[in-house]
């Protein structure tokens, strides 16, 4: 494997953003390491700058070597993600039989607005969010209806109950897209805020579907929470996965979960839909949530640096860009809106400073003027990152 190591996995304990050298990284043929020219530091899209975790490099090629690449079966996934859920956020109620397995997070959303909607019902979301929310509804003719954030980037709840109220006086079932912990800004709502979102959806007859990618992301002395755990949610539906926790997705698999009000919703869901995940996936993923815990304890150390460390590079060397370490993700939301007025500043960035940063704008409402910058890279990126940054607007 010429100057890579046979063993890309990180040692025990060691911090998984520290061991691999850029010109490892630009020999990935994933997208964030493909989409721009060498010169570009990617900072973009959600992969993470890591090694596998040995449990899960070990699970994937002893597969191989069995020639285990066939179709998946049985609820291990399922038992696993209980397993950690039990674990990590004290939640009991993941219940085995009623989860199903889908291709990833977003293609399982789309499933799960099928089950409880019909084309033309509006799928409520929390602008700015995750562009994929838009593009995914509206191709299922689902029209998106936004409830913008409040300025402290979290729920407006006034907001909220009358896009709610407005939604169900004209809907026959409309859908509340709820991203937990939030995407792009790294908020992770309180069990105190779901279980309003809970019951302000079923006084308006509102189902809430949530996306719960970012889940085991959370900063020291953050908590997460599952909407499903929350009173009031049980006839809520989740989507789960080990992918972003673990890089792990070019390896497809995720987890629809249902509350015991939901059963049936997702008992419905199509025979197909469960073909579409890679069982070498499943493997992995199920590997990641069993035996992964320690690399992703030495992956939240490093996150928790690396914010601290944003922050403070951003002060010293661009101080008009704003920045509020997030509670989760390895997502950074950045407000250029004093740099540039009437441009966008990931195209600036990327013009003269060549760093690749995710636009706001395509993050709906109140995304304009900021960028999405990825954590997941080695400190000496972030910092060649920021200097970048910093020529780029002087």
């Amino acid at each position: 494997m010429d100057n890579v190591s046979r063993d890309l996995t990180a040692p025990a304990g060691a911090n998984p953003l520290t061991q691999l050298s850029l010109d490892q990284l630009r020999r990935r043929t994933s997208m964030k390491w493909r989409a721009y020219p060498q010169d570009v530091l990617p900072l973009w899209v959600a992969e993470m700058d890591v090694p596998l975790a040995a449990p899960v490099a070990g699970a994937i090629t002893d597969a191989v070597a069995l020639g285990d690449t066939g179709y998946p079966a049985g609820t291990g996934y399922a038992e696993a993600l209980a397993e950690f859920a039990q674990k990590r956020w004290g939640w009991h109620g993941l219940a085995v039989e009623r989860t199903a397995i889908v291709p990833d997070v977003m293609l399982g959303i789309v499933e799960m607005l099928k089950l409880v909607s019909v084309p033309g019902d509006p799928v409520i979301v929390n602008c700015p969010v995750y562009p994929p929310f838009y593009q995914f509804a509206g191709n299922v003719d689902r029209p998106v209806v936004e409830a913008p954030l409040g300025p402290d980037m979290r729920i407006d709840f006034t907001v909220l109950e009358d896009v709610f109220r407005r939604a169900a006086g004209g809907a026959s079932r409309p859908v509340y897209l709820l991203c937990s912990p939030h995407n792009p800004t790294g908020t992770v709502h309180t069990a105190a805020e779901l279980t309003r979102v809970a019951h302000l959806a079923r006084e308006h007859g509102v189902r809430v579907v949530v996306d719960e990618i970012h889940a085991p992301i959370v900063a020291a002395g953050t908590s997460f929470v599952p909407f499903l755990s929350v009173p009031g949610a049980e006839n809520g539906l989740s989507l789960m996965s080990a992918s972003k926790a673990w890089n792990l997705a070019g390896l497809k698999a995720a987890l629809a979960v249902a509350g015991p009000e939901a059963a049936g919703d997702l008992a419905r869901i199509p025979e197909e839909v469960s073909h579409g995940p890679s069982h070498l996936g499943i493997i992995a993923h199920t590997a990641a949530l069993r035996d992964g815990g320690d690399w992703l304890d030495a992956l939240l150390r490093g996150l928790d640096d690396n914010r601290r460390l944003l922050a403070s590079l951003l002060s010293e060397h661009v101080p008009s860009v704003g920045y509020t370490p997030a509670q989760g993700t390895f997502l950074a939301w950045l407000d250029c809106r004093a740099l540039t007025p009437g441009d966008d500043p990931a195209d600036v960035f990327l013009r003269r400073g060549r760093v690749a940063l995710s636009s706001g704008r395509p993050f709906g409402t109140g995304g304009e003027g900021y960028v999405r910058l990825n954590l997941a890279a080695s400190p000496d990126v972030i910092t060649e990152a920021v200097r970048r940054m910093a020529s780029a607007v002087s």
